[in-house]
């Protein structure tokens, strides 16, 4: 699928000459003017846009170009500008690559040299993509502080989101080292009593199973104060 780029100038011969040198390698878009630059831009979320300085109803000022980028930019401020000006506007080139646009190029372009810092700039884009969608997969991997995605972590996560809403008391069982207090805390923090105490924190308890079975008249005690602890939160 061919990158999308948006051309904005009002000088025919020049919008004619770049569909001619790009449209083999490039879904190429016009504009003539700053209200037609944003509604295409708008209508093709193009990769780049190439941005004449020099536009109408002003072709010898720079004001109609910069206020493009500016509102170019408020619609997506991730997009890539790159300002083509004259050489007499290099130094308002430099000013609005300072305002956010990506580069800028002096007329007349050299069009090898514009295929380089367009596949330059697409890769930028593409690597921006990556890291983007990258970093929207981790954040909804993660669930109460425990990363999963595999199906059967995303049973556990169900059943944690369905015991929470419940006062039922909950037994979570497992090896050592699989993670059974993160469940409980999540559990917790989810439960609605975690908002009735205040978001009182969890007391984890450290107990031996096998002392417990050892000493029953102790274990009768733990589990008689537990059942009384959790009374008094319900």
């Amino acid at each position: 699928m061919r990158s999308k780029l948006l051309i904005v100038d009002d000088d025919e011969a020049i919008r004619t000459q770049m569909k001619w040198a790009l449209s083999q390698d490039y879904e190429v878009h016009f504009a003539e003017d700053r209200k037609g630059a944003l509604e295409a831009f708008e209508a093709n979320s193009p990769a780049v846009t190439l941005l004449d300085l020099g536009l109408p109803p002003r072709p010898n000022e720079c004001d109609e170009g910069l206020a493009a980028l500016s509102e170019i930019l408020a619609v997506d401020s991730t997009a890539k500008v790159i300002i083509v000006s004259g050489q007499g506007e290099k130094r308002n080139a430099i000013e609005a690559v300072g305002a956010g646009a990506y580069d800028f190029l002096c007329k007349p372009v050299e069009m090898e040299e514009l295929r380089l810092l367009l596949r330059r700039c697409i890769h930028v884009v593409e690597l921006e993509k990556e890291y983007r969608e990258l970093q929207q997969s981790r954040l909804s991997d993660v669930f109460e502080d425990m990363l999963g995605t595999s199906p059967q972590m995303q049973a556990v996560f169900a059943f944690i989101r369905k015991v929470a809403g419940t006062n039922a008391p909950v037994l979570l069982l497992g090896e050592s080292g699989t993670g059974k207090e993160m469940a409980a805390a999540a559990i917790h923090r989810r439960s609605a009593n975690f908002s009735v105490t205040k978001k009182a924190p969890l007391r984890a308890l450290m107990c031996s199973a096998k002392a417990c079975w050892k000493q029953p008249v102790a274990a009768h005690s733990f589990w008689m104060r537990l059942a009384s602890f959790h009374r008094r939160f319900r």
